[in-house]
């Protein structure tokens, strides 16, 4: 302990602040305290580093620092690799605690712990544990013992699964708050709701009910949120006390319990006058990214949130450790697999910062999902599987070229895509869908009024494109679709589900969607406002396709919402409802207030790339491991031109082949940036049923549609009437120009 005292009081020196160095959470040494009293085979450093994880947030020079203050003091600075595994975990729901005994260490550590008060949870579907994630569990476990704790790892690396196991094994429901950057207290604490009859009342968020309740209340993406939002509830986590905006006030059992004794209260009296009991057994547990360096905006772990949590960091699993659980699951581990996995270890070893950034694209969670698909199409190629991950078409320049290398180097070839119109055909026999060599059972559906009906032309580059989306659908996954505008993301979507027969709900957002308009939509009926189950629940009760267009527009805290839907299939409603998974226990309890999510919901979100010109925000870098990701290109030249054939059948087949070759170079010249909007098929397709339509207009007259909004820009214009000329369009032609003599 005297260990321990000296040098938290030297890091709270003088000396250590001209180094930078954030204060040390004295309010947490009560905490490192009960941890050597209750566990007395823990080390005093490992105690430490649990209050104040300095290699996460410091620069090499402050973690250097550190460490030579602590050797100041005989502190052992490396972690030694000790064996720790839990022996066993029996709850006792009566007296709401759990009896753990573990061997750390060769010696044996028996404790009680807080545990939930639900039924023993089902265990996570597929997770495969690793000693390591044993060792992290038995950690959790120690910390949970004496309080709220925080895992800090990179994101996909199975944080959420990992307190999910947790939660399993101690009977905790599970509270899922996903945190983003503009919440604010109301929303963690209270919102404010509107009754049937019009009144308006405060409803308790997620956080309240679970402090009421007892249950595990999980803070996903704490180094997003404002740190001014976030201190409403420093009282919670080191009081147990908390004033909610109605005026009520949650306070500590004891003190609670204490209250009602000396003024001989019963319970429901002290409700009445807005005391509030919190469960003995409710935990907080925050779950977050590592701070990046070098970047004062990105560096969240602050003298304040230090004193709010005991620390865990989760590494990325090694290779050895994702190649026992692919093996688990998907068995033997094929060359084209082994291949992706020892390239992505290659990305995160990696000191190139653009490397580093596309190792988030490969985590753990998309290595797996990767590995799901080649276990069943084994045809798959590596770099195919890479860049797709990666979204690599839509790579800043820079970046693609390094993944080319990386590549390269790794021996991986570049993946070559057939063009063979021949190969590939999309057909339904006997109620059976086959695209190329996929096939898939047809859907049954009494809502065939829902179903996409729409015009598509079958080209080599899109059933390609269909065949992959297909084979993801049917393994369950949830589809993100990005490209330009006009690249045909919602015609191979609606094909796709037309193809299927699975009915369809739509959404679309923009920037003034909030997270209310996205759950709920108001609607106006004998002249009162009534609140209406928006397509997205409509589609998770009746196990329709949602699609999600324009998903890059919304801000990206409202599609964060999102993420708890697809990860762990639960989601609380603007108005309280919550969707769980078929499976949980409280769907039997028959409650209004419980969706259960229909077996067959499904998402397919379209979003344009990230970055200039549509300016949206980045989905893809927000949320994009959770979903399959394809990107979704315009037509090759020869796809393009069998498109432009079957769309204008009267065309003469010279102009089809003057638009198909000026679009292709402008598209190039927008890739280079000469021109800043990417001209997309969907452009071209207008041309060329514009002159189907109307075969007596001049070509020049036609492709004016699309290009007149250029003709503010003199320097566009000159580029484009250049671009045009050279390929025989007389746009904008002038009597003295030689260029279009030849036509």
């Amino acid at each position: 302990m005297s260990q321990l005292l000296s040098c938290c009081y030297s890091l709270l020196s003088p000396e250590a602040s001209l180094l930078g160095l954030p204060d040390f959470p004295v309010d947490s040494l009560p905490a490192a305290v009960k941890l050597m009293e209750k566990l007395p085979g823990l080390s005093p450093y490992e105690i430490l580093y649990r209050l104040y994880p300095y290699n996460s947030f410091l620069s090499r020079e402050g973690k250097q620092s550190v460490e030579g203050l602590l050797a100041t003091f005989n502190l052992q600075t490396v972690k030694k690799n000790i064996s720790t595994s839990i022996q066993h975990v029996i709850p006792n729901s009566q007296d709401h605690s759990a009896q753990v005994r573990m061997n750390y260490n060769n010696q044996q550590q028996q404790f009680q712990v807080e545990c939930g008060i639900g039924e023993r949870a089902p265990s996570v579907a597929n997770f495969i544990q690793t000693t390591y994630q044993e060792q992290l569990l038995a950690q959790l476990l120690q910390s949970h013992l004496i309080g709220d704790f925080c895992i800090i790892g990179p994101r996909g690396c199975g944080k959420s699964a990992t307190v999910k196991t947790l939660a399993a094994l101690l009977n905790y429901q599970i509270e899922p708050i996903v945190l983003y950057q503009d919440m604010t207290s109301r929303d963690l604490l209270q919102q404010r709701s509107t009754l049937p009859n019009g009144d308006t009342i405060w409803q308790n968020s997620p956080l309240v009910t679970a402090a009421l309740e007892g249950k595990m209340a999980v803070l996903d993406g704490i180094h997003r949120i404002h740190p001014s939002t976030l201190s409403t509830i420093y009282r919670l986590v080191h009081d147990r006390e908390l004033q909610l905006h109605d005026g009520r006030r949650l306070v500590r059992c004891d003190r609670f319990d204490e209250y009602k004794t000396r003024h001989s209260l019963s319970e429901q009296q002290l409700y009445d006058s807005g005391l509030l009991r919190i469960h003995p057994a409710f935990r907080i547990v925050a779950l977050a990214e590592p701070p990046s360096e070098g970047n004062r905006a990105g560096q969240w772990l602050t003298a304040e949130i230090l004193s709010l949590f005991l620390f865990h960091e989760m590494r990325p699993l090694a290779l050895h450790e994702e190649i026992h659980i692919v093996k688990s699951l998907y068995g033997e581990v094929g060359k084209s697999l082994a291949s992706v996995m020892e390239l992505a270890h290659k990305l995160r070893a990696s000191e190139d910062p653009t490397l580093q950034s596309l190792a988030g694209s490969l985590s753990t969670r998309q290595l797996l999902r990767i590995a799901r698909r080649m276990a069943v199409y084994a045809a798959d190629s590596p770099a195919a599987a890479i860049q797709q991950a990666c979204l690599s078409r839509f790579l800043p320049s820079l970046a693609r070229q390094a993944l080319d290398t990386v590549l390269i180097d790794a021996g991986i070839s570049a993946a070559t895509q057939t063009s063979d119109s021949t190969s590939k055909v999309c057909e339904v026999q006997d109620n059976v869908v086959r695209i190329g060599n996929t096939t898939a059972p047809r859907y049954q559906t009494s809502a065939s009024s829902k179903v996409p009906d729409v015009l598509f032309f079958d080209v080599p580059q899109h059933v390609s494109t269909l065949e992959w989306l297909l084979q993801d659908f049917s393994l369950g996954e949830h589809l993100l679709l990005v490209g330009n505008q006009g690249v045909g993301k919602n015609k191979l979507a609606d094909r796709l589900l037309q193809l299927l027969n699975r009915p369809r709900e739509y959404i679309q957002l923009h920037r003034d969607t909030t997270v209310q308009t996205l759950t709920l939509q108001p609607t106006v009926r004998d002249g009162v406002v009534k609140y209406e189950d928006s397509p997205l629940v409509q589609a998770v009760k009746y196990g329709h396709v949602l699609i999600v267009d324009e998903a890059d527009k919304a801000p990206t805290h409202v599609t964060c919402i999102l993420k708890t839907l697809v990860e762990s299939g639960e989601m609380i409603l603007s108005d309280g409802r919550r969707l769980v998974p078929r499976s949980d226990p409280r769907v039997h309890s028959n409650s209004p207030s419980i969706i259960p999510i229909h077996p067959e919901f499904r998402m397919i979100i379209l979003a344009n790339r990230p970055g200039f010109p549509f300016l949206g925000n980045d989905f893809f870098g927000a949320l994009g491991d959770l979903f399959s990701c394809h990107a979704v290109d315009n037509p090759s030249p020869e796809s393009e031109l069998s498109l432009l054939e079957q769309y204008g059948p009267n065309v003469p087949g010279k102009v089809i082949v003057k638009l198909v070759k000026a679009f292709s170079e402008l598209r190039n010249m927008a890739d280079r940036g000469l021109v800043q909007y990417p001209y997309s098929t969907r452009e071209v397709v207008n041309i060329v049923k514009h002159l189907q339509e109307f075969p007596n207009e001049s070509l020049a007259s036609a492709v004016r549609n699309v290009f007149d909004f250029d003709s503010y820009s003199k320097e566009v214009q000159e580029i484009l009437v250049q671009t045009l000329h050279k390929y025989g369009i007389p746009i904008g032609a002038d009597p003295s120009n030689v260029n279009l003599a030849k036509e």
